[in-house]
């Protein structure tokens, strides 16, 4: 159940650096914003790229499995920092992607 945890934890992590360094891109594209945030962007996509390499095994069932945290992590950026509710279709539709994310992973742990 730690392991899990942790997996989660890094899981997490590895979503939210995904996460800023794109929206610091999009704050430049979009927003008109300084040149200058293309600096702490790229630094957040690579972070997001060596914590990767990070996780347990590097293989297509995990980065599925990531990608269930991914949703739910962009999720919470959309309500805490776009501040944007939530509807009914975004909580069905992530909880769905989530469940399916757990159950590979579940499915899975519980044979090794």
């Amino acid at each position: 159940m730690l392991l899990t945890l942790k997996i989660a934890a890094l899981f997490s992590v590895t979503a939210l650096a995904e996460i800023v360094g794109c929206w610091l891109v999009l704050l430049w594209r979009k927003d008109g914003g300084s040149a200058w945030l293309l600096v702490p962007a790229a630094l957040s996509l690579a972070l997001f790229a060596w914590l990767l390499t990070l996780h347990p095994v590097a293989s297509g069932r995990v980065y599925a499995a990531y990608g269930g945290i991914y949703v739910a992590t962009a999720l919470g950026w959309l309500v805490w920092v776009d501040k944007v509710p939530l509807n009914r279709i975004d909580v069905l539709g992530g909880g769905l992607i989530l469940l399916g994310a757990l159950v590979m992973v579940a499915g899975h742990w519980s044979r090794a």
